[in-house]
C-alpha cells in the first residue's frame, strides 16, 4: 500500500487541477477547478484545441457567456473521467454581490443540465467565503443547487457557512502557513511549526471538530497543500482536494517507509467540550477583521482569481480575433 491507498481509507480524495488528461494516473473521486487552474490548462497545447472550439460555437456571444461555457466544457470532460463531483467557480469578481453571484451560478447549472450533467450529485459550484457568497450559497442551497465555499482562512467563515447549510467548504491550508511563516520571518522554525502544529493544518481541525460536535452536515475538505506531511496531519479529514505533484509524491511514497494514521477523528470530536457560536452580519465583520491573517488572505485570493480571470478574458479575445 502506498500513502495515497492509506490515506484513501479515512479520506475523500479529490484532485485540485484543470488539467483532466493526468486524472486517470490517481483516480481520485472528485476534482476542483478554478480560474487559475483553468487559465493555466488552455495555455498548454493540449488543451488548445477545447479553447478553440468554445470559441467558434459561440463566436459573438458576450464574453462572460463564453467563459462559462469554457469552464462547463472543462467540468464536462473531468466529469467523463471521474465518479464524482467537480467544482466550478463563480467569477471571483462577484464576490461581495449576492444576487449577481446567485445568477452567475444560476446559469452554470442551466449549461451543464443542457448537456445532461446531473447537478445535484455531480456539481459543487464555488463561491468566496465573503459574507455576500456565504448568503448567496443560502440561497443557492435553498434551491437545490450545492456549493463550494472557498477562499475560506477563518473559523468565523466556516461557522457562517455551516449555518447557511452548505454542501462543503475549502479551508486553504497551505496559504495560512504561508501568511504565518512569512509573518514570523527570521523567527520561524519549520520543524515547531510542521505537521500537527502547522497553523493550516490547525485551522482546519479545529473547524472539522467544531462540525462534528455540533452535528452540522457541511462537508469539510482541506484545499491549498504546499507539502504531504500538511496531508498526512489531516488524514481523516472529510475530503482533501490536492495537486497532481502532491498526488504522484503520496503515490510513490510507500505507506510501510512513513505510516499515515488517523489523524481526524469525528468521533472523538463529539465527545469534545466545544462551545456553539453564532455569528450576525455585524458579528461576521467584525471577527474576520480580528483576524489579520484571514483578512489578508481572503482579499488577496479574490484579487489573485479576479487578476487571473481578466486575463482568460484576454487570452479569448486575442484568440477569437
Amino acid at each position: 500500500m502506498n500513502q495515497l491507498e492509506a490515506l484513501r481509507q479515512w479520506t475523500t480524495v479529490v484532485a485540485d487541477t484543470g488539467d483532466f488528461r493526468q486524472l486517470d494516473a490517481f483516480k481520485p473521486q472528485d476534482a476542483t477547478t478554478n480560474p487559475s487552474l483553468i487559465l493555466k490548462a488552455v495555455q498548454k497545447s493540449d488543451y488548445r484545441p477545447l479553447l478553440d472550439e468554445v470559441l467558434a460555437r459561440h463566436r459573438g456571444a458576450p464574453l462572460d457567456q463564453v467563459i462559462d461555457r469554457l469552464l462547463v466544457r472543462f467540468g464536462c470532460e473531468i466529469l467523463s473521467i471521474i465518479p464524482g463531483r467537480v467544482s466550478t467557480e463563480v467569477d471571483a469578481r462577484l464576490s461581495f454581490d449576492t444576487s449577481a453571484t446567485i445568477a452567475r451560478a444560476e446559469r452554470i447549472v442551466a449549461l451543464y443540465r443542457a448537456e445532461g450533467i446531473d447537478t445535484q450529485k455531480r456539481l459543487l459550484i464555488k463561491v468566496a467565503s465573503t459574507w455576500e457568497g456565504i448568503e448567496a450559497a443560502r440561497v443557492l442551497e435553498q434551491k437545490g443547487i450545492h456549493t463550494n465555499l472557498t477562499l475560506l482562512f477563518s473559523f468565523a467563515q466556516a461557522v457562517a457557512c455551516g449555518a447557511a447549510g452548505v454542501k462543503l467548504i475549502s479551508p486553504f491550508v497551505g496559504r495560512i502557513y504561508d501568511w504565518y511563516k512569512k509573518s514570523a520571518g527570521a523567527g520561524w522554525v519549520e520543524a515547531d511549526n510542521a505537521g500537527a502544529n502547522d497553523p493550516g493544518v490547525k485551522s482546519v481541525r479545529q473547524i472539522h471538530d467544531y462540525y462534528k460536535r455540533h452535528g452540522i452536515a457541511t462537508e469539510v475538505m482541506g484545499a491549498s497543500f504546499r507539502n504531504t506531511g500538511q496531508i498526512a496531519a489531516l488524514a481523516g479529514c472529510d475530503l482533501l482536494t490536492i495537486s497532481p505533484d502532491l498526488l504522484a509524491e503520496l503515490a510513490n511514497r510507500p505507506d510501510s517507509d512513513a505510516p499515515l494514521i488517523r489523524a481526524l477523528d469525528p468521533q472523538a470530536a463529539q465527545g469534545r467540550d466545544i462551545p456553539g457560536v453564532t455569528y450576525d452580519e455585524a458579528g461576521f465583520r467584525f471577527a474576520l477583521n480580528e483576524d489579520a491573517m484571514a483578512t489578508e488572505k481572503l482579499a488577496e485570493g479574490i484579487r489573485a482569481f479576479a487578476a487571473d480571470a481578466v486575463k482568460l478574458e484576454k487570452l479569448m479575445t486575442e484568440a477569437s480575433s
